[in-house]
């Protein structure tokens, strides 16, 4: 080869070498530019965490992931990025921060150590979302549909006709609030029966239980219960609140038992129907003692609200537990919040007793000063229900024509981020609970 053959073979080198690096360089900057959203949930960087699940929930919408850190910084979120989510974020008031993926990268292998309680879980798909409620209840009778139009997650409103009618398989997230399965109106005849509104709720339940084929309001209350059961143990999720916890499982131990008293049904109740009830067909509570007197503003034992003392509203509060995020990822999502400490409120059905939850059922949150389970969940069949004590976590004694909670007020509440906890759990990727 000539020197001159030479001399053009090594500058033809040197160019090829001076592209690559170059084409290195701006795959290097690309690729090191590339980010992505961290929601924080901490107390001390998020100014708005209810309207923070609404975002990740918008996103899931847009059929992309989101991966939930467990335990990292009171639960955060890690979404894709993008001018929209960006937007978006900044428009509802939700604090974020745009880490570069080598950042996310260094925090997600720091979440994975075997040292730390944490761990990432992706979740896929927005959950279809369902509301038990008369048609005409007003939206501030209700914890969850307040928080859920709060946050901006969409929700479909349906009752006895839905139910009924098999229309539970088209949603993965069921509500039930304050509610009455045994029949007996909300056990407000004591107080209430002379007053226009208890004898037009009552009037109306009657015709309604009559349109769908049923002589009684408990029998046709019973056949709603099975349903929801049923829908349980197919593999849906169902969240419950207030009276609908335990009058939920009172109905379905009084299965063909009749322990309505003649001004509820028309007729009397069963001999000795304590003795009948089948603690088996429950979801959560065993061996409670049901309340005999019609005046009396209560269903049974299974409630603390009559046995907790003189609680001073100041120092009313129950505590998170901590799990295992790693070994036990269903609870551990349940309980993120950015504090372990939560302000206690009333409901007609505030605590259980906790001697009658079932031993098959996590206590998740509990004031053990009163011996008071607040929030538990459990397994049924293929699906998961959590019952959670109390009716507004904002409004510590809400009363029949109180006005409603403002949100606005509230955007960080510990206790209504426990309920939309419960919202983004079904989309979750499910992994194999260890313990």
């Amino acid at each position: 080869m000539t020197y001159l053959s030479k001399k053009i073979a090594y500058l033809l080198t040197i160019h090829k070498w001076r592209s690559f690096l170059v084409l290195f360089s701006l795959l290097y900057c690309l690729t090191s530019s590339a980010s992505v959203i961290l929601i924080p949930m901490d107390a001390e960087s998020q100014e708005n965490h209810l309207k923070a699940y609404g975002i990740t929930y918008w996103v899931l919408t847009k059929q992309q992931k989101v991966q939930w850190l467990l335990n990292y910084r009171g639960g955060s979120f890690l979404l894709p990025d993008g001018e929209a989510i960006r937007k978006e974020c900044q428009i509802r008031g939700v604090s974020f921060e745009v880490l570069s993926d080598a950042k996310a990268e260094q925090i997600l292998d720091e979440i994975s150590s075997p040292s730390q309680n944490q761990d990432a879980v992706v979740l896929e798909k927005a959950p279809k979302i369902a509301v038990y409620s008369p048609k005409d209840n007003p939206p501030w009778d209700d914890a969850v549909t307040m928080v859920l139009t709060y946050a901006e997650i969409p929700y479909t409103t349906i009752y006895d006709e839905e139910v009924l009618g098999d229309k539970l398989a088209l949603y993965d997230w069921l509500h039930l609030h304050h509610e009455d399965f045994t029949g007996q109106f909300g056990r407000f005849y004591g107080a209430y029966r002379a007053a226009p509104w208890y004898i037009e709720a009552k009037e109306q339940a009657e015709t309604l239980a009559q349109e769908l084929g049923y002589a009684k309001v408990s029998d046709e209350k019973l056949a709603v219960a099975l349903k929801i059961r049923n829908y349980v143990v197919g593999g849906g999720f169902m969240f419950a609140m207030c009276s609908a916890t335990d009058s939920f499982d009172i109905a379905l131990a009084a299965e063909n038992v009749d322990i309505c008293e003649p001004m509820f049904d028309g007729d009397p109740s069963d001999a000795n129907y304590q003795g009948k009830l089948n603690y088996g067909n429950t979801f959560a509570f065993s061996n409670f003692i049901l309340e005999r007197n019609p005046l009396r503003y209560e269903f049974s034992s299974i409630d603390m609200t009559n046995k907790r003392g003189n609680v001073p509203k100041e120092s009313d509060y129950f505590s998170l537990m901590e799990f295992s995020a790693k070994w036990d990822p269903v609870p551990t999502m349940l309980t993120q919040n950015h504090t372990a400490l939560v302000k206690g409120f009333m409901g007609q059905t505030t605590a259980f007793t906790r001697n009658e939850v079932k031993p098959t059922v996590m206590v998740l949150g509990e004031n053990k000063i009163n011996g008071e389970a607040r929030y538990i969940h459990g397994i049924k069949g293929k699906g998961f229900f959590t019952f959670y004590g109390g009716h507004d976590p904002e409004d510590y004694q809400h009363r029949v024509g109180d006005p409603k909670t403002e949100l606005e007020l509230h955007p960080t509440s510990p206790g209504y981020r426990l309920i939309l906890n419960n919202v983004l759990f079904p989309a979750a990727r499910k992994k194999k609970q260890k313990t």
